[in-house]
């Protein structure tokens, strides 16, 4: 079963510029995934299909859950904008591989920055995404995920970040006396 490092943050805190970074580094036994690549439906069709947006996050998170946990690769990594807790209840329901959630956050003011320059998306600086990034903030309290702060660092270092995130999630991983448990995080 793969190991799922599980990244997560707001439209702008740079989870998605460090996992291609990551990915363009070439680790052995580490395979990357961006959660935005199965297509996201308009909000209507969210709301047709699976009763609102929030039931469409948790039906993809649970089917990239189950998709990564059965892959090949050593780790898996997945970006996306997803509630922590749904990652929980989809890794309890792939069997509780080894996983590690990881919150990407910045101050309001460089997200804000990222998304109308370099990203082009202005309209996604707004207050709707501000409390976004504080209700994901939250749940990384509540959960006692690690926060890894983007708001003054490269790309370059954000994905050394995640390689040591990694790194640590290979060590649980193939330690044999370690037991993942549901809804807890690697150490």
């Amino acid at each position: 079963m793969s190991a799922i490092l599980v990244v997560t943050g707001a439209s702008g805190a740079g989870k998605t510029a460090a996992v291609r970074a990551l990915a363009e580094r070439g680790l052995p036994g580490v395979e990357c995934f961006h959660f935005d690549s199965i297509g996201v439906p308009s909000l209507e069709d969210m709301q047709r299909l699976h009763g609102g947006a929030d039931l469409w996050q948790a039906d993809a998170t649970d089917r990239w859950i189950k998709q990564l946990a059965g892959g090949p690769a050593e780790v898996t990594v997945l970006d996306g904008q997803t509630r922590p807790s749904f990652v929980h209840a989809a890794l309890a329901r792939a069997g509780n591989p080894a996983a590690r959630v990881v919150l990407f956050d910045c101050a309001a003011e460089e997200r804000g920055r990222r998304l109308a320059g370099p990203r082009g998306q202005p309209e996604l600086a707004s207050s709707r995404m501000d409390a976004w990034a504080v209700y994901l903030r939250g749940q990384a309290d509540a959960l006692g995920l690690p926060v890894l702060d983007t708001t003054a660092i490269t790309i370059e270092a954000a994905a050394s970040m995640l390689e040591a995130e990694i790194q640590r999630l290979r060590r649980y991983a193939t330690d044999s006396r370690s037991t993942p448990h549901p809804n807890r995080e690697v150490p």
